[in-house]
């Protein structure tokens, strides 16, 4: 046989696209208050505070007025796009058609984006009417040396929350206005590595193991009241981790315009097809005391 042969080998090349691992939805979209359909550059959340009743100690005495502080956060819009082009010329080249997976990876990447602008919303700075206020420092629960996420962490979360009176559907009907059944009010977002050093413990192992099947199988259960959201898209600096929890009432996440995407030819790049995907949204942290940021060792 001829050590030539090889010469004569063919290639044999798939006529699709296989697409990499990568997250595909808006995982946390729906664990906040939505605002749609905005119109302008941003939008003012009102708050009110809360006002104590006063004693009425005599019959026919003078009515007292309490005062109710009221304040203004604000949702500035961020417009984001994802865009590629197929080149006609290139099309006659190929098995397969590109053009039937961009648009799905657009609508992809512009979900990831969403977490992001809601992660960075829920830790960073909210607008006011006078300026920012950066996420306070009494919602924060510090690393503590090389501690992962740990039951006494969550339980301080918990307790965070607890002692402000915000949102746990638990505490309440567990029923919307309309009478459907509510969405946890209390999310944890965590990676996967927390994830693991979670229920790695020896508290959490020593638990019923009931309580906790869900997160050692892989899945998403609620745990101390948290509907636990795996994300890998947390704030990471050097070897801390942010760790992000919050009642749903507390984010805010505004719409001016969702997701969509066009194809179109474009006569100026030589007749090439441009698959485009955009949006414009934004988010806000509406009640500081409703989140809180735990800082674990990654």
């Amino acid at each position: 046989m001829s050590f030539q042969i090889t010469e004569a080998f063919v290639n044999q090349y798939t006529a699709n696209f296989y697409e990499l691992g990568q997250q595909i939805t808006a995982r946390l979209e729906p664990y906040c208050t939505m605002y749609d359909g905005i119109n302008g550059q941003s939008k003012s959340v009102e708050r009110v505070g809360k006002a104590e009743a006063y004693d009425i100690v005599s019959r026919h005495a003078d009515t007292k007025y309490v005062e109710v502080s009221h304040s203004r956060r604000w949702i500035d819009l961020q417009d984001k796009g994802w865009a590629e082009l197929v080149d006609e010329l290139d099309e006659v080249r190929l098995l397969a058609d590109p053009k039937s997976k961009y648009p799905k990876l657009g609508v992809q990447a512009l979900n990831r984006a969403k977490d992001d602008i809601m992660i960075a919303a829920a830790r960073g700075l909210a607008r006011t009417n006078s300026g920012t206020t950066p996420l306070p420092t009494a919602q924060k629960i510090v690393e503590g040396g090389t501690a992962s996420l740990t039951l006494a962490k969550l339980l301080t979360a918990k307790e965070i929350l607890d002692s402000a009176e915000v949102a746990n559907a638990a505490d309440e009907s567990g029923m919307e206005p309309t009478g459907q059944a509510m969405i946890s009010d209390r999310v944890c977002v965590v990676s996967a590595k927390q994830l693991t050093a979670l229920y790695g413990t020896t508290e959490i192992k020593s638990i019923d193991y009931n309580s906790v099947k869900a997160l050692a199988q892989g899945q998403v259960d609620t745990f101390l009241g948290f509907k636990f959201i795996r994300s890998e898209r947390l704030f990471k600096t050097g070897t801390m981790r942010s760790v992000m929890v919050w009642a749903r009432p507390c984010m805010g996440l505004g719409i001016g315009k969702d997701v969509s995407t066009s194809i179109d030819r474009l006569p100026g790049k030589n007749n090439s097809v441009q698959v485009y995907a955009r949006m414009s949204i934004g988010a806000v942290r509406i009640e500081d005391e409703g989140v809180v940021e735990i800082q674990c060792f990654e």
